[in-house]
């Protein structure tokens, strides 16, 4: 929930309104109250479903110490035909106000986060890090074992941090998603990619849309009242990573941060972000250093055997995400598809949650 204060302020139904200095103003006085800002240079913009827009300010004596004069809004804004889809970002501009700073990880840094309380238009306001010579990827990026083992560190931050956190533990902006994401789509898209290029890394004794589907159900099942819980990142591929300019990765794109089993984002980051012979030679010290880093934190950690049979079905929830993908660079659904599909095939995931 927006403060008073900021509510004054409407959250931008349009990318035009966003970058005026008049609103930007507005916005950016609630933490730095002596901005004035008198001129935005627009940058390069960025629409799939969300659109991201990159632009530089300059204001009225200079801009207050801070605040960064190269910036990065990201919303679902009517002039840019994504309104519809606006919802999808209440939780990552929640995530920026209530948790990006006090959980540790890595992450974009937040002048703005608010959402408007009758239209749910979730909007963001971050600093741009291309301004600072950071590097995002794809999957197609040359990401290493090395690269792995500090951006799991990294989701065992966060984890650590909300693990079974009863002042998280009813919040309306961290419910599942997973029941959600089997609504309206499922088989047809997945045996779409199956049946075409993209598929075609899949094994094929796993590549079956039917069964995916049913195996997805029976994970989301298990997940919504796994116990112990952490708000997860939910959607870990190594496309929602950068580099940072000492060369660390870092996360962005939280619109699937919710409270889920931690074994979510590390089964299927490590599945998704590595080629298929670099994890099946470093996943298991993966785990471990993942779960050193849980007890680093202070957390009772799980045991080996409960930890290997959690990331066997973490692997189906990125599978599954990529089975019903369709509006990216084929290209990168078809590296992620067969390493997901590899992963998931090599720990008999479906098995894992009895499908």
């Amino acid at each position: 929930m927006a403060s008073p204060t900021e509510q004054q302020t409407p959250v931008p139904r349009t990318m035009t309104e966003l970058l005026s200095p008049e609103w930007l103003t507005r916005a950016l006085g609630t933490r730095f109250p002596d901005v004035r800002i008198t001129h935005v240079t627009p940058g390069p913009v960025v629409s799939r479903v969300s659109t991201n827009v990159r632009f530089h300010m300059e204001g009225a004596g200079g801009l207050p110490e801070g605040l960064s004069p190269d910036l990065c809004g990201k919303g679902y804004f009517m002039d840019t035909g994504c309104w519809p889809a606006r919802q999808a970002g209440v939780s990552e501009a929640f995530f920026y106000r209530h948790l990006a700073s006090t959980s540790g990880i890595r992450t974009l840094r937040s002048v703005y986060a608010d959402v408007d309380e009758e239209t749910r238009h979730g909007v963001v306001i971050t600093e741009d890090v291309v301004a600072q010579d950071a590097v995002f990827l794809d999957a197609t990026s040359d990401y290493t074992p090395g690269l792995a083992a500090d951006s799991l560190a990294e989701l065992a931050t966060l984890h650590a941090a909300t693990w079974g956190d009863p002042a998280l533990g009813t919040a309306d902006w961290l419910s599942s998603r997973f029941e959600s994401l089997l609504m309206g789509r499922g088989v047809k898209e997945i045996r779409d990619n199956f049946h075409s290029e993209i598929g075609a890394g899949v094994p094929s004794e796993i590549r079956d849309a039917d069964r995916l589907v049913a195996a997805y159900r029976a994970l989301a099942a298990q997940a919504h009242t796994a116990q112990p819980w952490s708000v997860i990142h939910g959607d870990p591929h190594v496309g929602n990573l950068y580099l940072d300019s000492h060369g660390r990765p870092s996360f962005l794109d939280w619109q699937l941060v919710q409270r889920g089993p931690w074994y979510l984002d590390v089964g299927y980051h490590i599945a998704s972000t590595l080629t298929v012979e670099d994890r099946r030679h470093n996943e298991k010290a993966l785990l471990r250093h993942y779960l050193d880093h849980l007890r680093a934190a202070g957390v009772d950690a799980p045991s080996w055997d409960e930890a290997w049979s959690g990331i066997r079905r973490g692997i189906i929830h990125g599978f599954y995400l990529w089975g019903i993908t369709l509006k990216v660079d084929p290209a990168i659904t078809t590296v992620l598809q067969h390493r997901l599909g590899t992963a998931a095939a090599d720990h008999e995931s479906f098995a894992a949650v009895g499908v």
